[in-house]
C-alpha cells in the first residue's frame, strides 16, 4: 500500500483541463478540455476560449481581413493527424468591414487521430490566433492536452452540433483569371435570404480569399470571390477543393467541389 500512494496523490493533483498561462489580452481564459474516445477510435478534444468584453477572434476564413488561428502539433506525441471541426460563426461587421468569427467565447471541437490506435495522444500543442478589441493583435497559446474523460464534455457536443450541415448538391462555379490569382464564381440553388453570409475557400490555407460578394437571380444563389496565392499571380486552381458556406441566422450549410462547366 505504501508504495502506490505517491502515484496516486500526483495523479490526483493534474489540472481536469490544462489552461494557457499568461494569457494575452482579451483573453479571460483559454484551455484544451478533456479528449475523450469516440467510435472511430479517435479522441475529440476542443479549444476553449473566454473572450474579454468586446473582443472577438476569428473563424477559419475571416473574410478579407481577421487572423484564421494556426496549430503546431509538433508537441504532441503519437499524434498521425488533427482536424478541426469548426462552429457556425457570426457574422460581424468591423468599421464596415464585413468578417466571421466569435464573441465573448469558442469552444472549437479538435479531432486527433492516434498514430497506433487503441492508444492515447498526449503533449502540447502550439496555437497562434488573431484578437480584436479596435484593432487586432496576434496571439501565441501553449496548450496541453489532460488527461482522457470517460464521457463527451457538454461543451463539446454543443458546438459539434453547431457545425455547418454538409450538402450533397452539385455547385457550378466559373473560373477567371485575375492580374494577382483567381477569381471564383460558385452558384447554387438556394435562396437568398436576409441575414444569409457567405464564405468560399480552398484547401491551402496559403491561399487568400476575399469576402464573396453575393447575388441571387433565377432561383440560385451566386458567391463570387478573388483567390490570391502568395506568388500573386494567376495559379491551378482545382475546383473540387472549393468549399461554399451559407451561414444564416438559423444554421450553416457546406458544399464541397464545384463543376466549372
Amino acid at each position: 500500500m505504501i508504495r502506490f500512494a505517491l502515484p496516486l496523490i500526483l495523479v490526483l493533483a493534474l489540472p481536469a483541463v490544462a489552461r494557457a498561462d499568461p494569457l494575452p489580452p482579451g483573453l479571460e481564459d483559454a484551455a484544451l478540455l478533456p479528449p475523450y474516445r469516440t467510435e472511430a477510435g479517435t479522441w475529440m478534444t476542443a479549444l476553449r476560449l473566454e473572450l474579454s468584453p468586446g473582443w472577438k477572434t476569428y473563424w477559419r476564413s475571416p473574410g478579407d481581413s481577421g487572423v484564421p488561428p494556426r496549430f503546431d502539433w509538433a508537441g504532441m506525441t503519437n499524434l498521425d493527424h488533427a482536424g478541426a471541426r469548426w462552429p457556425r460563426p457570426e457574422v460581424i461587421d468591423s468599421g464596415g468591414e464585413r468578417t466571421l468569427g466569435y464573441h465573448d467565447a469558442l469552444v472549437l471541437p479538435i479531432e486527433l487521430a492516434p498514430a497506433a490506435p487503441g492508444q492515447p495522444v498526449a503533449g502540447r500543442v502550439e496555437v497562434e490566433l488573431g484578437l480584436c478589441l479596435n484593432v487586432c493583435v496576434p496571439a501565441d497559446l501553449t496548450l496541453t492536452l489532460p488527461l482522457p474523460a470517460d464521457t463527451p464534455d457538454p461543451r463539446i457536443t454543443a458546438a459539434l452540433a453547431q457545425v455547418p450541415v454538409p450538402v450533397e448538391a452539385a455547385l457550378t462555379c466559373a473560373l477567371t483569371e485575375i492580374a494577382d490569382g483567381v477569381r471564383v464564381a460558385a452558384s447554387v440553388g438556394a435562396p437568398l435570404t436576409d441575414g444569409t453570409a457567405a464564405a468560399l475557400e480552398l484547401g491551402r490555407p496559403e491561399v487568400w480569399v476575399s469576402a464573396p460578394e453575393v447575388t441571387a437571380g433565377d432561383g440560385r444563389l451566386t458567391a463570387t470571390a478573388d483567390f490570391v496565392p502568395p506568388a500573386a499571380k494567376p495559379f491551378p486552381l482545382d475546383p473540387a477543393e472549393v468549399r461554399l458556406t451559407l451561414i444564416g441566422p438559423e444554421g450553416a450549410v457546406e458544399y464541397q467541389g464545384c463543376d466549372p462547366a
